[in-house]
């Protein structure tokens, strides 16, 4: 063994300690960073050739690993936009020049466009809701966008589409055809006869609320005529007949007269016009797939319409399946985003770069791109951050630790020297 290897081994056994003090410092410079994860030093050895009585000391190579796939406890904030992930996934973000990458830090706010941004100035990343429900690119990062909360200025929306159900008294009387609402709409309120009414509130483009007037009339057996009218048209002393114009809509429904239930074939869906409001460009669908006629009273089981009236957004809700949806002041929610999570085979190998965000790569596996709750994922939480994993204990230890053994370490390249300096002396 020379003396310059003795001492070169105790160099790369000082560099190894400095290399582990080096993540015990940031580990703890960061034990309060919002999703930080812990980075620890592992050592491995570097042997040299060995010859016949003679050992050829070699040197310590260290391995920086970060332990990204373990959670931090959570701790509960007052503000909405604050997100943790209660299991596996990754947020999914972008930095100003389009890149992608992973994170669980969710201390998220809106800057001054309204996107949502975290900490490290990484912002949100979802999918659009649009006219339909989102649906996953599952490899890769097409299709998402910058989660935007601040275009919610108020706004309306019409009635598209509604659930109207109930159940009509089987034993009612049978009304003849021409006395019914669809031909009598123009006559007096004695010269039209139905069985049972209803009305239904929806919106139009503009936020106006329209109620529609619904008349059931059984005009045969286990046959009943359903007309809808647009009640601004009734009449104002009476509130109902004659209307000004006729029925938005007209048809019949048809039941099984063991069952009480529609029979197949039979109308399910009204459609009004899209001119049925003043201000409206949409037709308007009506699902009456749950209407039955049983022998009892007229009672409503069901009655929903999309939509709603012109409302100011007070706020942003955050669902546990990573849905945003606006708050109105009129209690109504509209979904705006939804967003997705991300996740490897092996998140421990991904790249770290600055600002607590990851970076998928070869060794870390394939991305996959889900929406929380789903199998590979966890669930989102609003109003709560994830710690950072980092255990000061255990780092308080590892620091005093490292520190003797960089002076073990030292204490040989000290004997290494003062050995050179005797053989030097000898030639003197």
């Amino acid at each position: 063994m020379s003396l310059y290897g003795m001492m070169r081994t105790g160099v790369s056994g000082m560099n190894a300690q400095a290399n582990r003090l080096s993540t015990v410092s940031d580990n703890i410079a960061n034990s309060s960073t919002t999703g930080y994860k812990t980075a620890s030093t592992e050592f491995s050895s570097l042997l040299m050739p060995q010859t016949n009585g003679s050992y050829n000391s070699g040197s310590v190579e260290t391995e920086v690993r970060y332990s990204i796939s373990q959670q931090g406890s959570l701790t509960y904030t007052t503000s909405d936009t604050d997100l943790a992930i209660n299991g596996d996934g990754y947020f999914i973000v972008q930095d100003s020049s389009g890149q992608s990458f992973l994170t669980r830090a969710g201390s998220f706010t809106t800057d001054s466009d309204g996107n949502l941004v975290n900490a490290g100035g990484y912002t949100l990343m979802g999918y659009s809701y649009g006219d339909d429900e989102p649906s996953v690119v599952a490899n890769g990062f097409a299709g998402l966008e910058a989660v935007n909360i601040g275009a919610t200025d108020m706004q309306a929306n019409a009635s598209t589409d509604a659930t109207f159900s109930a159940n009509l008294d089987a034993g009612e009387e049978i009304v003849d055809s021409g006395d019914a609402p669809a031909s009598g709409y123009s006559g007096s309120t004695d010269d039209v006869d139905y069985s049972h009414k209803s009305s239904l509130t929806v919106y139009d483009s503009l936020g106006n609320e329209v109620i529609l007037d619904i008349y059931f009339t059984k005009t045969d057996d286990n046959t009943w005529e359903v007309a809808v009218f647009n009640k601004a048209d009734a009449d104002a002393d009476s509130g109902s007949f004659p209307y000004a114009n006729g029925p938005l809509s007209t048809e019949d429904l048809t039941f099984d007269p063991d069952t009480g239930a529609l029979v197949d074939g039979s109308t399910s869906t009204i459609t009004l016009p899209a001119d049925f409001a003043t201000n409206n460009p949409e037709a308007l669908n009506i699902d009456l797939s749950g209407m039955t006629q049983l022998g009892y009273d007229f009672s409503v089981t069901e009655a929903e319409v999309n939509g709603n009236g012109a409302s100011v957004v007070t706020g942003v809700e955050i669902g546990a399946d990573g849905t945003i949806s606006a708050k109105y002041d009129n209690g109504d929610t509209t979904p705006l985003y939804q967003l997705a999570l991300g996740t490897v085979t092996s998140p421990d190998q991904m790249d770290v770069i600055s600002g607590n965000v990851y970076r998928p790569n070869t060794e870390s596996g394939d991305l996959q791109i889900g929406f929380a709750g789903q199998t590979a994922f966890g669930d989102i939480i609003s109003g709560a951050l994830e710690d950072s994993n980092v255990d000061l204990a255990s780092e308080l230890t590892t620091m005093i630790s490292s520190q003797r053994s960089y002076t073990a370490n030292s204490k040989v390249f000290q004997a290494g020297s003062d050995l050179l300096e005797t053989l030097v002396n000898l030639a003197r």
